[in-house]
């Protein structure tokens, strides 16, 4: 009897002090999670690094984070600079009424007459879609400058955070297998369920950071140029927004590009306005059409149309983070369920055992895949 009150008792403190402990990392959570994304995505980098070159996993960790600052941080940071600038410029044009969206909505209107009376007959009111797009644009372009103000002076907390995520990066690459081994055994779940839900993790992790915003940068980048080379002002802060958008799959860059080539043609850029939309449709959503399916549902094996509701209800709940903890939830849940229906209807079948070259099998010998 005193056993089992000992037992629970330990059970009850155990679970006090993780929630203490979840407490105190609570202002970090943003960059351990990132910390273990990023050490995620580079990892078979680092296991490249130690076959090309004999030396202490230390060294070849070190090496790693280098390479992540130069690939990706450093180019957001320059990005980021610019974006800044860029979009203080454009709220200055919007307060200033250089850029006024109520013209472009009357330059469409007088473009598109039957378009309008069709949305007139379906109950939308055109005249206050307006105001409203009037509206969104203060706002939005006020939301921009000051975001963007708020990080520069902000500085000092994003530099604390970004030098967090490097230095968790740096032991996680290092110990890595062993940390892996630690939380095997310690969770209750049963060590080859844990293997599985690790490299699911590891999987939809790899596969929606890389996937995601290599769809993103590329779209935004053709984007961007288009934008350019048709001479629409601040291409940079548009090319930055599809790059956000694109996020979403499906819509995306459209919610930018399609509008401006409405615009164009209704003040009679005719041939600015064709290009624009050939190459939108052609150019930009040829990339997401065939990369998306490439590096992000080949890899997470999630449907499509899963991997759109579940990004979109990410980001709608978790914010940015959303667009990887969003199809990260999706497939657990489906991890979770395929365990379940594995083991507790298809008697004698066992769960999928980890695949060759996660990071889960290092400890057992093999050497981790970099095909990712």
């Amino acid at each position: 009897m005193r056993e089992q009150m000992e037992h629970r008792f330990f059970i009850g403190m155990l679970a006090l002090v993780t929630i203490g402990f979840g407490s105190l990392m609570q202002p970090f959570w943003t960059a351990i999670f990132w910390a273990c994304a990023f050490t995620v995505i580079f990892y078979p980098l680092q296991q490249l690094f130690l076959r090309k070159v004999s030396a202490h996993r230390g060294y070849m960790a070190l090496l790693t984070i280098l390479t992540m600052i130069l690939m990706v941080l450093v180019p957001l940071l320059v990005l980021g600079s610019s974006l800044a600038h860029d979009g203080v410029a454009f709220y200055a044009r919007v307060q200033s009424g250089e850029v006024d969206p109520a013209k472009w909505v009357d330059a469409v209107k007088g473009a598109f007459p039957n378009a309008i009376s069709a949305l007139q007959e379906l109950g939308i009111d055109t005249d206050n879609l307006k105001t409203k797009l009037s509206e969104l644009a203060m706002a939005a372009s006020k939301v921009l400058a000051t975001e963007m103000l708020s990080v520069g002076q902000n500085a000092a907390g994003l530099f604390l955070n970004i030098t967090l995520m490097l230095y968790l990066c740096f032991f996680l690459l290092k110990d890595g297998p062993q940390l892996v081994d630690i939380l095997i055994r310690a969770l209750p779940l049963g060590d080859e369920r844990e293997r599985h839900l690790l490299d699911k993790f590891a999987e939809v992790t790899r596969a929606t950071v890389k996937g995601n915003l290599v769809v993103a940068v590329v779209q935004g980048t053709l984007g961007g140029l288009i934008f350019w080379f048709l001479a629409i002002p601040a291409p940079l802060l548009w090319g930055v927004l599809m790059t956000l958008l694109s996020l979403l799959p499906a819509v995306g860059a459209a919610l930018v590009w399609l509008p401006v080539s409405l615009y164009l043609y209704a003040t009679g850029q005719v041939v600015q306005a064709t290009i624009l939309a050939v190459y939108g449709a052609v150019v930009i959503g040829l990339a997401d059409n065939i990369l998306r399916p490439i590096l992000v549902g080949r890899d997470t094996k999630l449907p499509d149309y899963l991997v759109l509701f579940s990004t979109l209800g990410g980001i709608s709940v978790f914010g940015m983070h959303g667009f990887v903890l969003g199809p990260l939830v999706a497939a657990l849940f489906l991890a979770f369920w395929q365990i379940f229906t594995t083991e507790f209807y298809e008697h004698g079948q066992q769960p999928v055992e980890p695949t060759a070259g996660s990071i889960t099998d290092s400890t057992a010998g093999s050497t981790p895949s970099v095909s990712d």
